[in-house]
């Protein structure tokens, strides 16, 4: 089952974690209902820290803009990593590599990384559509802006991950990423904040492989699944979009 949280095999030891510039990334499971992935607990550099485990199986393939495993094909897993604010590494697709090693994931995955608390995390769900989302705002703003190249690159902030049951075509899982994208602006809009999203947010959309029929074709907002994408999206983000704002 797509998002199914899985447990570890028992069958041989356990995956020895690799090191982190040093320091040992050690992490513990906290059991999550099906869909929402699994919350997980790690210290890493002295950083208490979380993230989300989707361990989604044969047979599933996801469209990402992550930045490990990004774009559309057979994924096993999705990680969405805690990383620390002012996150001073530049290989983050090694480092979301790293994590994936420590939980002893194997195959092809997609990682996405956010500087937001991950234990925060928000859901919404629609007609067999799960949206789960990590927010944080810090650095938020309008898509079409004046050139800023002179900031910084930060880890992406307002990640969603999205698990539907039905098969999608290609273009429909691309059509789906765009009506992700439009109900989070709705959201951030209907929470009162003045900002298309953060610089760098990310999404993923976990859907089971195509048969002979090619998958539904189109998940756009009037579509059956892409409007049951966009209302799981927009009850998930518009909670998160709130709790921090409140914050801060």
């Amino acid at each position: 089952m797509i998002g199914g949280a899985r447990q570890p095999r028992e069958d041989g030891p356990p995956p020895v974690p690799p090191s982190h510039q040093g320091c040992a990334i050690r992490s513990v499971r906290v059991h999550l209902p099906a869909q929402r992935g699994e919350l997980r607990d790690r210290h890493e550099d002295g950083h208490h820290l979380h993230h989300l485990v989707w361990r989604l199986g044969p047979g599933v393939r996801v469209c990402s803009s992550a930045v490990l495993g990004g774009g559309i094909g057979p994924r096993d897993w999705i990680l969405n990593a805690q990383v620390p604010g002012g996150y001073p590494r530049l290989d983050p697709d090694r480092h979301l590599a790293e994590i994936a090693a420590s939980e002893g994931l194997t195959g092809p995955g997609a990682g996405l990384m956010t500087a937001a608390d991950v234990a925060a995390y928000t859901t919404g769900h629609d007609g067999g559509v799960t949206a789960t989302v990590t927010t944080g705002l810090g650095v938020r703003g309008w898509a079409a802006a004046p050139d800023v190249d002179c900031l910084p690159h930060r880890p992406g902030t307002v990640n969603i991950v999205l698990t539907l049951p039905a098969a999608l075509s290609d273009a429909a899982l691309v059509n789906a990423v765009a009506t992700a994208t439009e109900a989070k602006v709705q959201a951030l809009l209907d929470a009162g904040l003045d900002c298309s999203g953060t610089p760098t947010d990310a999404v993923c959309v976990a859907a089971p492989e195509p048969g002979p029929d090619g998958g539904e074709p189109f998940a756009g907002p009037r579509s059956t699944w892409g409007a049951r994408i966009a209302r799981a999206v927009h009850t998930a983000v518009l909670a998160g979009a709130r709790s921090a704002r409140d914050l801060s």
